[in-house]
């Protein structure tokens, strides 16, 4: 094997045994969402260290650790599916003050399979200005797939102020939008509406402490996340993400 070649598969082994080593970690403290894709990365790391290794010994004891990792992601499969048809699913994530790297596509996209029709969205702030770009930039990415969303419920309050008709307007703007791309959003309003969640019609349900309007108002029109999400800076937020057998409607 050549320097290259052992300097490489020295940084996989090393990057490896890290990854499996946060799994375990994740895994005693019951974060098994987090520590199930630790352990599914973990092992195709080590299974490149396998296939770049001419130590047969070294080999050996890889596949043994490979099997026992597999055997443990599978069982953490096993419990999570159990806990979503139980519907005792819950994982929880923190967004630090001033993170980044949270757009809705980080925390929305893995829940948003092809079979997802159906959005349920319950926001008492989709009133401002920013609060409808941030509706419009979700509903931009119910469009971008790859769900095939016919349908969109939100549920949300009447601006108090002078701004109930940029609110409407705005809103009606956002339908007549989606329709041209097949897709049909029914608003609705209410007075008494505190509670901030979404839901897909594959059971998912996603509750974020501050609803879709956790990002901090950007520096400038030409700064750095003005555009992409990922890198505007966030308000301190919980996210928590439930599975039910039944998606509630509105």
């Amino acid at each position: 094997m050549s320097r290259a070649g052992g300097d490489g598969t020295a940084a996989l082994e090393r990057a490896g045994a890290e990854t499996v080593k946060r799994a375990v970690e994740l895994d005693l403290a019951s974060r098994f969402q987090e520590s199930l894709v630790c352990y599914q990365e973990g092992i195709d790391l080590l299974l490149q260290v396998v296939k770049g290794t001419k130590d047969e010994a070294k080999k050996q004891r890889y596949r043994e650790k490979i099997s026992e990792y597999m055997t443990r992601a599978e069982d953490i499969k096993k419990y999570i599916e159990k806990e979503k048809q139980d519907g005792k699913y819950h994982k929880q994530i923190r967004i630090e003050e001033n993170a980044t790297g949270f757009g809705y596509e980080k925390l929305f996209q893995e829940y948003l399979t092809e079979i997802v029709s159906e959005v349920w969205v319950e926001d008492p702030y989709i009133r401002q200005v920013h609060q409808l770009y941030n509706f419009l930039r979700f509903c931009e990415m119910l469009v971008k797939g790859p769900c095939k969303v016919r349908t969109i419920h939100l549920l949300t309050s009447y601006d108090e102020g002078s701004g109930r008709n940029q609110q409407t307007s705005g809103l009606e703007e956002i339908k007549q939008s989606l329709r041209n791309h097949g897709i049909t959003l029914n608003v609705a309003f209410s007075s008494s509406i505190h509670d901030r969640e979404i839901r897909f019609n594959n059971g998912w349900m996603i509750k974020i402490g501050r609803g879709l309007d956790y990002f901090k108002r950007p520096q400038g029109r030409f700064s750095i996340g003005y555009c992409d999400f990922d890198l505007r800076p966030c308000h301190e937020t919980t996210v928590d993400v439930f599975h039910t057998k039944h998606t509630k409607k509105m």
